[in-house]
């Protein structure tokens, strides 16, 4: 997650340095794989000003140019044809490093001295959507009011310093502007802003525009919609195309960018569609039906099954659910009003959906990693007030609402002491509380227990052991010290059990005879047991399923070794290896009924075989 100082400064105070700010996340649990300075991308290019121009002696192509850098005026020979006297235009120094890599150094060109070079859009890294005239065929003519000698990075806004945060799997909340800024103001102990929702709305209401139905609600727990009226579909502030730059999104157009912008500050997916494009005006989040097909945005169609969630309306789909909008329904030049729409969709279901359709984006890997249920208001409520405050829009009232009572309080009670007792150490009570609340979990003192509200997005934080992983990493780690048992004496030394010792033997015998010990996955496919030929009501096949497996071929737990040496034995087969003898002692897992609630331990096999 990368995330911009400035952008986090919209909600934390931060007054130390960015090294010191990652050191203190790194300690907090957080590894901040890079800092990215922005500026460093292009260095010792300055702005300055065409004094004269003169034909090159021999050249007829090539002008001879007096720039003024305000430290001094440099002799610099172009072969742009768009560049006048008086016109302002980026300046390589010498010694100057471009986005590429390219230095730039004074050289001669025809016999003739260049202190430096100017620079075109392109070979700062530069489009018009990063500034007006970048895509120009030539030399980028700065607008006449910038100030000569300046670093070019200022006058592109690219002064920022990011941190690249490498988020956890536990923790989707902070893959988010607003959740590293949570974490920030932990560490640095200041106080953390909500984001600014605040508008007004029209008397008109968004349920005589537009009907919603979720047909599916296991697989769309949540799904809220808001109209807008009177759209005015332009390019974004300067401060959001910086941002969105900064965290490597493409700015597009204000509406695009104000669903990508809210992703990132908040890390809830957004999507906003053409309303006139709705067909009778009926959103209804459904299953796919078969033969189905939908264009998405990367003018990519694909073919959908019963087991696509889709967006659509009374006659096709306008999107794939959680990963990406189609193409028929997406915002244009002339769309005049729009439906932005957050949900919450199951994370196994867009997982699936996106590695069946090979369609990946980056709301489908935050829907992946699991959203709260809180996320959908709050991000709804902020797109609009971006709409209001910069004057692109009229808000339409009302809030299509699918789920408005889904969140319920969640209350944890542990023993202090019993927190302590995890971390073999004594933190005082009183830290704990300061710990737990600097986190945004409420927490107060009621007997020998601490009453813990969890916020929603910390879905991770289920018991005492995840307090005290909360509590410990920001108390700190270095505060457990290296100690010996209480009493030494009743230490034992380490060794290898019966089982253990009877299973050594057996490898020892079994690869003196010239056997190839190998070890395999305890995840195989249901049709192992076809290939095995195991009647259908043999005891083999009753076993254990993957809740979210990575593809069918490892969806089931084994319960028998041979399918897998067999599959061993293929492999050698294919690579004209038809010679050897091979054995695996491993686990296999045989549930005593199912829906699993009990599995029996200890089952442990031998699995031999001669490949020829």
């Amino acid at each position: 997650m990368k995330a911009p100082i400035s952008w986090l400064q919209d909600f934390v105070k931060i007054d130390i340095p960015a090294e010191a700010l990652a050191d203190k996340l790194v300690h907090a649990g957080f590894e901040v794989e890079e800092i990215i300075r922005e500026a460093d991308a292009i260095k010792n290019v300055v702005t300055g000003r065409v004094l004269a121009m003169e034909r090159h002696p021999n050249s007829d192509h090539l002008w001879i140019c007096q720039i003024n850098v305000k430290t001094a005026t440099l002799q610099i020979v172009t072969g742009a044809q768009n560049v006048q006297v008086g016109d302002i235009v980026p300046v390589a120094l010498d010694g100057a490093v471009l986005p590429d890599g390219k230095r730039i150094f004074n050289g001669e060109l025809r016999g003739v001295k260049s202190l430096g070079m100017l620079c075109g859009g392109s070979e700062l890294g530069l489009t018009d959507a990063d500034y007006e005239g970048a895509d120009v065929d030539g030399i980028l003519i700065l607008k006449p009011d910038t100030k000569v000698g300046v670093d070019i990075n200022e006058i592109l806004g690219r002064t920022d310093v990011i941190l690249d945060v490498s988020v956890t799997a536990n923790r989707p909340d902070c893959n988010s502007i607003w959740g590293i800024a949570r974490e920030v103001g932990a560490v640095l102990h200041k106080t953390v802003k909500a984001p600014v929702t605040s508008y007004t709305a029209t008397p008109e209401r968004i349920f005589n525009l537009l009907d919603v139905q979720v047909a599916d609600a296991d697989l769309c727990p949540r799904y809220m919609a808001k109209a807008v009226k009177n759209i005015k579909i332009c390019e974004s502030p300067k401060i959001i195309k910086d941002r969105l730059r900064a965290v490597g999104i493409k700015p597009i157009n204000n509406i695009v960018d104000i669903t990508n912008y809210i992703l990132i500050e908040l890390g809830q997916p957004m999507h906003a569609f053409d309303y006139e494009k709705i067909a009778g005006h009926r959103i209804v989040v459904r299953r796919a039906e078969e033969g189905e097909t939908i264009t998405t945005l990367d003018n990519t169609t694909h073919n959908l099954d019963n087991d696509v969630l889709v967006i659509a309306d009374a006659e096709k789909p306008l999107a794939v659910a959680g990963i990406m909008g189609g193409l028929d329904s997406g915002i244009s030049d002339d769309t005049h009003t729009i439906i932005f729409e957050s949900a919450k969709f199951a994370r196994d279901n867009v997982r699936r959906t996106s590695r069946k359709l090979n369609l990946k984006s980056d709301s489908s890997a935050r829907f992946e990693k699991g959203i709260d249920f809180l996320s959908q208001a709050i991000a709804i409520d902020r797109a609009l007030t971006l709409i209001q405050t910069n004057g692109w829009g009229t808000i339409i009232s009302g809030t299509i609402d699918t789920n408005m009572n889904a969140v319920k309080p969640r209350t944890l009670t542990v023993q202090y002491k019993k927190v302590n007792n995890i971390l073999g150490i004594k933190v005082p009570t009183e830290k704990m509380v300061e710990i737990l609340n600097s986190l945004q979990i409420k927490t107060v003192v009621k007997g020998k227990r601490l009453e813990c509200q969890i916020p929603a997005y910390r879905e991770d934080i289920e018991g005492a052991n995840d307090l005290a992983e909360e509590i410990i990493r920001l108390y700190g780690y270095n505060k457990i010290k290296s100690t010996l048992f209480a009493d030494a004496s009743k230490q034992t030394m380490g060794g290898r059990d019966a089982f253990r010792t009877k299973e050594d033997l057996l490898k020892r015998i079994l690869t003196a005879k010239g056997a190839n010990e190998i070890i395999t996955y305890s995840f195989i496919s249901p049709k192992t047991f076809d290939i095995l030929r195991l009647p259908k009501n043999d005891a083999l096949r009753n076993a254990i399923p993957i809740l979210n497996p990575l593809g069918e071929d490892v969806s089931i737990m084994r319960t028998t070794l041979v399918g897998s040496m067999l599959s061993i034995i293929g492999s050698n087969f294919s690579k004209n290896n038809k010679d050897g003898i091979f054995f695996e002692t491993s686990k296999v897992f045989a549930p005593k009924a199912l829906p699993l609630r009990y599995v029996r331990r200890g089952l442990r096999f031998l699995c031999a075989q001669r490949a020829a």
